[in-house]
């Protein structure tokens, strides 16, 4: 399986610590992926959204954005959202409790690359077929897995879509879903109410025919 994992710092788009697996057989480019990673680095602002999957052809960028640091995965497109991003809070808890106070001040890039150790023993584990069959195994309670930003990363870094822009896009088709449930349901119940209206009408009007006729 081909991927990339990669931690920075999102004040400044320094990358912190790196792991990276290549598939001979695959024939990709991981230093093109690990370019456009570094470029996605410097385009993030504390207004970006704190997790984001970025469509990359056959390939998705998966970040989860948290205490000042990006933890980003590149995987194949068909691995399963929810398990790339329980990895990506694990990564999390253990980066910030090991360099946590270290991170703020450190200038040179790559300065935890020992935490590649971490990253492919804990990357094992969740991309593990078991894994996959058995998520009960593992910590995926997430907060929304289903709101999670889907953008391009073609979009994203030739075009200059900020994520910020992205969140924004995102709370509007929120706001405008809630809209939407919220009009369905009124003209639901105005239906309802026409429906027991021409119900009431229908036998008023046998009602009243049956007196006026037999009496």
């Amino acid at each position: 399986m081909t991927s990339l994992t990669m931690i920075a710092r999102v004040a400044d788009g320094l990358p912190l610590a790196a792991s990276i697996q290549e598939d001979e057989q695959s024939g990709r480019d991981l230093q093109q992926y690990q370019n456009q990673a570094k470029q996605l680095f410097r385009k993030l602002t504390a207004q970006s959204p704190d997790r984001c999957t970025l469509e990359a052809g056959d390939m998705n960028f998966h970040y989860f954005i948290a205490q000042g640091v990006c933890y980003l995965f590149l995987c194949e497109a068909t691995f399963p959202k929810k398990i790339a991003f329980a990895y990506l809070e694990d990564l999390h808890s253990e980066f910030y409790d090991r360099y946590g106070g270290r991170m703020p001040v450190v200038v040179r890039p790559y300065s935890f690359i020992e935490f590649d150790t971490y990253i492919q023993k804990t990357k094992k584990t969740y991309v593990d077929i078991r894994a996959r069959r058995n998520l009960g195994s593992i910590n995926t309670e997430l907060q929304d897995v289903q709101r999670i930003m889907v953008s391009n990363i073609e979009e994203v870094l030739q075009r200059g879509e900020s994520l910020s822009a992205l969140d924004t896009k995102a709370s509007n088709l929120s706001s405008l879903s809630k809209t939407y449930h919220s009009d369905a349901k009124y003209l639901n119940t105005r239906s309802t109410y026409a429906k027991v209206a021409a119900v009431a009408v229908f036998f008023i009007t046998i009602i009243i025919y049956v007196r006026f006729w037999w009496l």
